[in-house]
Formats: C-alpha cells, structure tokens, sequence
C-alpha cells in the first residue's frame, strides 16, 4: 500500500508491505505528486516494507533525479527491513540516496 500527504511542508509518501512490478506504479504516481507538489522536500517511508525489486528501485531513482533537477531533497526513511536494505547495498545504490534511520530524523531534514 502507498499512500501520501504533507506534513509540515514535507511530501510524505508511506509504503508498506511488498513493493514490486504490480505495486510499482502506486509508488511512482505518489513520487510524481511530490515532484509536483513544491514542497521543499519528500520523504519515503520504506519502514513499514518488508520487500523491495528493481522495479521499486527504478522508481526511486528516476524520482532522486526528478528531484535533484528541481534543487529539491529526496530522503529515503528507514528503519529498513533486511530485504530492503540488502536492494540497495547489492546494487550499490545506497550512496546515490539520503538514507535516513527513520521518519522523525528525516522529516528534520
């Protein structure tokens, strides 16, 4: 399940369960809604997902560049489940994000 909203000026989307091919496009339209939003900044929650592909991985780096083009912060919010994090470590991805340990570290900014 994605869903979103604005929380103190920040674009929120939280995911939870598997993310996949068939959950994808649920995550890519809420990333296209925080590009467009104007809020400074988004943050994904991954902390509630307990699996992740490259499908998921695919959307989450297009909306990174979306962002960085836009001069805007993408922060990618843990705490992530082992499945989760292993996608990122194994693609060698991780440095490409803002990982936060959790929401409340990331909402700070």
């Amino acid at each position: 399940m994605v869903t979103h909203a604005v929380e103190d000026e920040v674009f929120v989307v939280r995911v939870s369960g598997s993310l996949d091919h068939d959950s994808a496009p649920l995550l890519e339209e809420a990333c296209a809604l925080a590009k467009d939003s104007g809020a400074p900044r988004t943050v994904i929650d991954l902390s509630l997902a307990d699996f992740a592909d490259s499908t998921v991985l695919h959307v989450l780096l297009a909306a990174q560049r979306a962002h960085h083009r836009q001069d805007r912060k993408l922060i990618v919010a843990g705490p992530f489940h082992e499945v989760v994090r292993r996608l990122f470590d194994v693609t060698g991805t991780a440095g490409y994000f803002t990982l936060a340990d959790n929401v409340p570290s990331a909402l700070e900014g």
